[in-house]
């Protein structure tokens, strides 16, 4: 038996045709609004076991992270690590706070690094004071995390995202191809 999983995360996996800049603005706009994005924070950071264990490297080691909130209609609704494994992005652009056109994975290809698996895991939980501060909204109201790696045709992971997002601005799309 084959099959696929086709999901909303899709689009964002592979280099936009046609050199497209922003995914997630387009995204935004298809559904008639505005989606936008500020880095905040870029750099190596020691990886944190979580993030060891994505990337397949040791705890404390150096890694690559962009930092970013994402905007709907000028509205903070996901805060989006991004973390890379520092042989992949150190001293690229991956490394600064400049956008990339055509996104991370545009220059992931460039650099000779295309995903061809992702894995991903959704969970629920409340969100950290500094969370719910970043995404403006009061307590009591839960978040989903989407943590998905990124592996190449080696099965060697070449990026790893941790997203937090607002459940009740959600909604997560997945179809099952079967045969």
């Amino acid at each position: 038996m084959s099959g696929g999983w086709t999901t909303t995360s899709v689009p964002y996996l592979a280099p936009p045709k046609g050199g497209a800049g922003d995914m997630w603005g387009a995204d935004a706009a298809a559904r008639g609004q505005r989606g936008t994005q500020r880095v905040v924070h870029a750099g190596e950071v020691p990886a944190q076991s979580e993030v060891a264990e994505l990337l397949g490297v040791e705890a404390g080691a150096a890694v690559v992270v962009r930092r970013r909130i994402m905007y709907l209609d000028d509205q903070p609704c996901e805060l989006t690590d991004t973390y890379y494994p520092a042989h992949i992005a150190a001293g690229t652009r991956l490394a600064g706070t400049a956008k990339i056109r055509g996104g991370a994975v545009t220059l992931l290809a460039e650099l000779g690094h295309v995903g061809v698996l992702a894995r991903e895991e959704v969970t629920a939980r409340m969100p950290t004071e500094e969370e719910r501060e970043l995404l403006c909204s009061g307590p009591g109201e839960p978040v989903l995390q989407l943590t998905r790696v990124t592996l190449d045709d080696a099965h060697r992971p070449i990026q790893a995202e941790i997203m937090t997002m607002y459940a009740r601005h959600q909604r997560l799309r997945y179809e099952l191809r079967i045969g």
